[in-house]
């Protein structure tokens, strides 16, 4: 059974409160309300939501300052909500914790579509976290320790791997044989903190192909063209 995640909206108007309480119910969410930063603030404490919305000019105390003192005791996605639409503003928002910026006016399309996106990805660190409990993955030939960030081939470290393309192969060795297209690679492994294009995706692939060749591999990494990569393990 599906669990049901609570959100927090926070923002002093009242019909945007509404707008979004209308879309985020029928997406089936709970959702709970704040008003100002202040009770932003008590709210996040006491409802344990699983994501925040927060609206930056409000009463009491602005959002910036809620964002701040509510990352304090949680570390659960927020998502900034707001008219200030300069890049100041956005890195500002970001440096002092948030997760995402959306600027007013908006679509709630594209609220949603983030809210959806942002749950996907604490899902899942929590199943990354798990797997890494186990402290190593093997696949055939390879073998990955992310706590140490050690990579072996053939019971060999491969010494000249980068940290990226060492998460990145992780992450297709826990995914094995599906399929991501590569916004759905930046979204699993760089996250939102990179603003860059698709085309590193394919840059770390190549890389990490030619420093992971090997005549006894039965898996590789495989294009899927038109669509993107998936780590395919072959039968023997």
């Amino acid at each position: 059974m599906r669990t049901i995640k609570k959100i927090l909206v926070v923002d002093d108007d009242k019909n945007i409160c509404e707008l979004l309480n209308l879309y985020l119910k029928k997406e089936g969410f709970e959702v709970v309300f704040a008003y100002d930063g202040s009770e932003a603030v008590t709210k996040a404490k006491n409802e344990n939501p699983n994501l925040i919305v927060l609206d930056v000019m409000m009463p009491v105390i602005n959002g910036w300052e809620a964002c701040k003192l509510i990352r304090q005791f949680t570390q659960v996605p927020i998502i900034m909500l707001t008219a200030l639409d300069t890049t100041e503003n956005k890195v500002q928002g970001l440096n002092i914790g948030a997760d995402d910026y959306i600027v007013k006016p908006f679509e709630p399309v594209e609220v949603i579509a983030r809210i959806n996106a942002h749950l996907r990805r604490e899902e899942n660190k929590e199943t990354t976290e798990n797997v890494q409990n186990s402290s190593e993955i093997t696949v055939d030939n390879i073998s990955i320790n992310l706590e140490k960030y050690e990579v072996k081939l053939d019971g060999n470290i491969v010494e000249d791997l980068k940290p990226k393309e060492i998460q990145l192969l992780y992450f297709f060795l826990t995914n094995k044989n599906q399929v991501f297209t590569r916004e759905q690679l930046l979204d699993k492994v760089w996250g939102y903190e990179y603003f860059g294009g698709t085309r590193t995706v394919d840059v770390h692939i190549k890389s990490v192909r030619e420093k992971l060749s090997s005549s006894n591999n039965k898996w590789e990494i495989k294009t899927i063209w038109n669509v993107g990569y998936k780590f395919e393990t072959k039968e023997n």
